[in-house]
């Protein structure tokens, strides 16, 4: 069988994989709850109140999983499977447990439900080892060959050959090559990326991988972005594209803010504790101010004060050149390192989120020289200005903080073009899991430091493929 016919059977296998773990759980929740809980209460449930119980238990599990791509074998390395079913297990049996200690009234014991979650790691990560070497048996790695245009792909070929286990980049050519020459190298491999490519020359290999059944990769442009944010139009007999580019309705609007408004005031009152500490913890260690404010951007170029806690030392940028966290940076003190790194120098943002001047959900803020520079070279950059700014964003989720500036760009206005009070759970869910990530907070390259994005390549840097 070859790789094309193995592709049918791809979802069998996820399907099949997940399914053995849902029924796992079930069973082993609903031993619990039948043996432990369910037994001890004043009232116990009969047999379609049990039923309900597990299938709630179901609905919750799966919920978070798929949000934290738990499912997903083959998608990330087994660890970071393992990582999304730990996280899912964690938030299913705490909310699970909180619903059985309301329904016995608070007197019940949390031994069940704590050896219930350490089973279900267990299982869980002997299903991730497992189902991840099944399915890289299956699915090995695929032949790929890159089509690369005026713009440096070197980044993009990077980050595939730190998965060689789902990419093995062969062969490179550039797109001033003859098509002919050009489809003659694709056709000797099972998937192709398409970077940086003219439009009229990328339509030609698009028809052509999928003449071919060839796999194929595109790294977007900005227009592709907002075409993808478009639905189906018909002028009559004609099909059209329309892009509304009016963002979320009124209605959609006012239930965001309404839980920006309850969830700050909520998060605010739980935390204070913690947000004390490390107030106490950055006075203690220099001195200095305790909170860093700085103007930033949000909804049409409006300026508002963004406060955090200070992790640098005191007038980290008093040459007043604005520049970005490098990697090891001596400017950030001990404390500011470990409060980074479990993201506790944000939480003052609650504050911005009160007051309007945020959300918990949209492209983070960026300061006005920043902005002024990227625009530049990326007049596009302003688009992300059409919503509000974000403590956490579609960016922060799928990126890393050392993600090029058109990288992020890129995942901003796919947020914009799709965003929906379900994409902004979505994005506030994945947001827990990218805390449990180290490699989400680096800092970025020294060579990246004020650096915008690399337009033009000289023919010295072409890409090269071993």
């Amino acid at each position: 069988m070859n790789n094309k016919e193995k592709e049918k059977f791809k979802r069998i296998l996820m399907f099949i994989a997940a399914f053995i773990i849902v029924f796992a759980f079930s069973k082993s929740y609903s031993f619990v709850w039948n043996n432990y809980y369910n037994s001890d209460m004043l009232d116990p449930f009969w047999h379609n109140g049990n039923i309900l119980m597990i299938l709630l238990y179901i609905f919750v599990y799966i919920t978070f999983t798929k949000s934290f791509n738990g499912f997903r074998i083959g998608y990330s390395k087994w660890t970071g499977l393992l990582g999304s079913q730990t996280l899912a297990i964690l938030t299913t049996n705490i909310i699970s447990f909180l619903q059985i200690s309301l329904i016995g009234r608070g007197r019940l014991s949390v031994l069940p439900m704590l050896v219930l979650t350490i089973l279900d790691m267990i299982f869980a990560a002997v299903w991730s080892i497992v189902f991840s070497q099944i399915y890289k048996k299956i699915y090995p790695s695929r032949r790929m060959i890159i089509v690369y245009g005026n713009v440096n792909a070197r980044d993009l070929v990077s980050k595939m050959s730190n998965r060689p286990d789902k990419y093995k980049i062969c062969a490179s050519i550039s797109c001033t090559e003859n098509f002919e020459t050009i489809k003659h190298q694709i056709a000797k491999y099972d998937a192709v990326i398409i970077s940086d490519v003219p439009s009229d020359l990328r339509n030609k290999i698009v028809k052509f991988a999928l003449e071919k059944s060839i796999r194929t990769y595109i790294n977007p442009k900005l227009s592709d972005i907002i075409l993808r944010g478009a639905e189906d139009f018909h002028l009559f007999d004609t099909p059209l594209l329309l892009n509304r580019n009016n963002g979320l309705s009124f209605e959609q609007a006012f239930i965001k803010r309404f839980f920006d408004i309850l969830f700050s005031f909520i998060s605010l009152a739980v935390l204070s504790p913690f947000l004390l500490i490390t107030a106490i913890a950055i006075k203690c260690y220099d001195g200095g101010p305790v909170f860093y404010s700085q103007e930033r951007l949000t909804t049409d170029g409006k300026t508002f004060k963004v406060h955090k806690f200070r992790s640098m030392i005191v007038n980290a940028e008093q040459d007043g050149v604005a520049r970005l966290a490098s990697q090891k940076d001596d400017r950030i003190t001990p404390v500011g390192r470990f409060i980074r790194k479990i993201r506790f120098d944000e939480l003052p943002q609650l504050i911005n989120i009160l007051k309007g001047e945020m959300s918990f959900v949209g492209p983070r803020p960026e300061r006005p020289e920043l902005t002024e520079k990227y625009c530049e070279t990326m007049p596009e950059f302003r688009y992300r200005l059409k919503v509000k700014a974000g403590l956490t964003g579609y960016a922060q989720v799928m990126g890393k903080y050392n993600t090029t500036p058109y990288d992020k760009l890129k995942l901003d206005l796919m947020y914009i073009e799709h965003q929906s009070l379900w994409l902004d759970t979505k994005i506030f869910l994945m947001t827990i899991k990218t805390c449990f990530m180290p490699d989400a907070t680096e800092g970025v390259e020294n060579s990246q430091v004020n650096e915008t994005h690399r337009q033009d390549v000289s023919e010295k840097n072409k890409i090269t493929t071993k």
